[in-house]
């Protein structure tokens, strides 16, 4: 255990212990996002607003566990053999991340196609077997898809694409290398989780998260690849490492944070000078190291951010058509990702297509018999809301036709998009001596395992020295911690 040491349990939204509330809780939050009193600067959030259409009401407020930043985490991301190695699994229960669905303006459809009387949803193939099964694809562009997942299915080294296909857009790719038809390009768009528009979505960008996608089916189960951590997603993973923590010997504090940071020196072997941390719950603490973001650390230059609008909404039914069991043997899903493409909203390819990922009840985040949608889309302001709205809607009338809004809350995420690698690896500030500054969260829907390397290079900064891939994130049990599990 480091002693003096504090590192603010933030999350990739830099408000871990805010992340994951009931709906009370959020009245205060939207509050203090909107309150004039309050210095804009100290959330990654703005523009929160709560709508509740009249005549509706929600069960009490401690049945529900709703999270700002929700994210997917694949069974092949470097976060859970880290989960593993810390042994903070132990106290998480993950959850299946079951079907890709995507939406299709009935004007979009050929009339072999519409084979359910109309219906808007269509359940993307994630695997080889899914695409011989699916109904809605002709002979000829299954030929085509599966000659594209052989393709990306390479070892990397046997890979023949080239660098300057790198620069092509997804759907220039996919035609010009492989004859795709148009309408199987937003499906492997999906899979891809891109934000971006579909003719603004590089190869280089996209191939590797479908290969993500693709290699994590069947790891932990048949039928899905992504995961989500029940009662609260990545704010239930960070309480269990408060929870750790504490198990080891260490100090964690709630609703307190830092109005001011100044060095001190003082008589000490190993000459290092200590930060001296004044909190806003009136406290004051000396430590060697303070590790946060830059919402948590006072009087920092802001760096420049992109932003998503986002809401989370919840709705008056299970919607029990989203999480099918698709292959026999696999558990219920939790989890389901509903894309609405441009076009099916009635924009070109040029614009962003909205994300909404579906949580059914099971995941403890609502009561019994309604269910909630958090969606995404990389348009910022009211015009992304709108798209939001308009995406709710058509999930709603095509999914179960008793289904209404029963709450919703809106608003603004700052962070970093990632449409390109090329975009840099983020890495670490180092303020002072005593000061580690991580760089804005990453806006994808699913987690980024850049966090992991980061996590790295902090531990290593706070050690003093090397950290050996053995025992990175290696914590040995205390004698009777785990005895009531």
């Amino acid at each position: 255990m480091i002693h003096g040491f504090i590192c603010l349990l933030a999350g990739q939204d830099g408000v871990a212990s805010r992340d994951a509330m009931g709906c009370d809780n959020l009245w205060y939050w939207t509050r203090a996002v909107t309150s004039s009193t309050t210095e804009p600067d100290n959330f990654p959030f703005e523009d929160a607003a709560i709508h509740c259409p009249d005549g509706t009401r929600l069960s009490a407020s401690r049945t529900y566990t709703l999270s700002l930043s929700p994210q997917l985490i694949y069974s092949r991301s470097r976060l859970v053999p880290t989960l593993v190695s810390s042994k903070v699994y132990r106290q998480l229960e993950f959850q299946a991340v079951g079907s890709w669905w995507i939406h299709r303006a009935p004007s979009s459809l050929a009339k072999s196609e519409d084979t359910a009387g109309g219906r808007a949803l269509f359940r993307v193939p994630g695997s080889r077997e899914d695409v011989f099964a699916d109904d809605t694809i002709t002979v000829k562009s299954k030929r085509t898809l599966m000659r594209f997942l052989r393709h990306i299915g390479k070892p990397q080294e046997d890979d023949e694409a080239g660098v300057e296909e790198d620069d092509l857009s997804l759907p220039e790719y996919l035609s010009s290398k492989f004859q795709m038809p148009s309408e199987l390009h937003d499906p492997l768009l999906s899979l891809s989780l891109s934000q971006a528009a579909l003719q603004q979505t590089s190869v280089e960008y996209a191939v590797p998260r479908i290969k993500r996608h693709l290699a994590s089916i069947g790891v932990f189960g048949p039928g899905f690849g992504a995961l989500l951590a029940k009662w609260g997603g990545g704010a239930e993973v960070s309480q269990v490492g408060c929870r750790a923590l504490a198990v080891g010997g260490g100090i964690y504090v709630l609703n307190a944070g830092i109005n001011s940071i100044t060095s001190i020196t003082e008589a000490r072997d190993d000459n290092q000078a200590l930060a001296e941390v004044h909190l806003s719950n009136g406290e004051t603490i000396k430590t060697k190291f303070v590790v946060g973001s830059h919402w948590d650390l006072p009087s920092q230059n802001r760096p420049s951010c992109d932003k998503v609008a986002r809401s989370i909404t919840v709705v008056s039914s299970p919607l029990e058509n989203l999480f099918p069991i698709t292959v026999e043997g696999s558990p219920v899903p939790a989890g389901a990702v509903v894309v609405f493409p441009g076009a099916s909203l009635g924009r070109g390819d040029d614009s962003s297509p909205v994300y909404i990922l579906a949580h059914s009840s099971d995941t403890g985040e609502c009561p019994s018999g309604q269910s909630v949608l958090y969606s995404s889309v990389s348009v910022a302001g009211a015009e992304g809301q709108s798209l939001i709205e308009e995406a709710i809607n058509k999930l709603l009338g095509s999914s179960d036709a008793g289904a209404t809004v029963l709450w919703s809350l809106r608003y603004t995420q700052l962070g970093k998009a990632s449409n390109s690698s090329r975009t840099g690896t983020p890495s670490l500030n180092r303020l002072s001596e005593n000061v580690i500054c991580f760089p804005p969260g990453n806006l994808d829907l699913a987690f980024d395992d850049a966090m992991i390397d980061m996590v790295k290079e902090a531990w290593k900064l706070v050690m003093g020295g090397e950290v050996d891939e053995d025992t990175f994130m290696e914590f040995e049990d205390r004698e009777g911690a785990y005895n009531e599990e």
